[in-house]
């Protein structure tokens, strides 16, 4: 094949190049990156107790987290008041799997509704927890207010 060194023929031959190597499936777009994360919704957890493992995750915008309900008995559902503004709440039912795509960023607090009250709570950090502040002011009935206060340190001091 005769090369060109004209500047529109390089140009559609790059452009040749790029639309074959996209077919191949070895050029890909932000969209193939997005990632899913598994949370399991525990009865027993590895710290003892009821919970959710973990019960922190970072992720990007676009990414999914998937709520995987291993033991019976719990759903998970999100907190108001601790979700980005403008975001979406979220709630599965209780026994079932849920998967949640996340789009804004931020932090996003959630709960089992039967456990709440006895800490069964955790975080989704979407890029960078911007509204940490105005979730960590929501209250927080009996030991998820401590189980909190362990997650935010843990946040914040790694």
């Amino acid at each position: 094949m005769k090369r060109s060194s004209h500047p529109r023929a390089a140009m559609a031959c790059a452009v040749v190049t790029v639309a074959l190597l996209g077919g191949m499936g070895l050029v890909t777009s932000h969209a193939a990156k997005a990632a899913t994360v598994e949370v399991r919704m525990l009865s027993h957890t590895a710290t003892g107790g009821r919970g959710f493992e973990p019960a922190i995750v970072h992720i990007h915008s676009g990414d999914t987290v998937h709520f995987v309900a291993a033991d019976p008995g719990h759903n998970v559902q999100s907190l108001p008041g601790m979700i980005p503004q403008g975001a979406e709440p979220f709630a599965g039912p209780m026994g079932h799997d849920l998967s949640v795509t996340f789009s804004k960023p931020g932090l996003y607090g959630y709960k089992c509704l039967p456990h709440y009250w006895m800490g069964m709570v955790g975080l989704v950090v979407v890029e960078k927890p911007v509204n940490e502040q105005e979730a960590k002011s929501v209250s927080q009935p009996g030991a998820a207010g401590a189980r909190f206060r362990q997650l935010f340190d843990t946040l914040d001091h790694g």
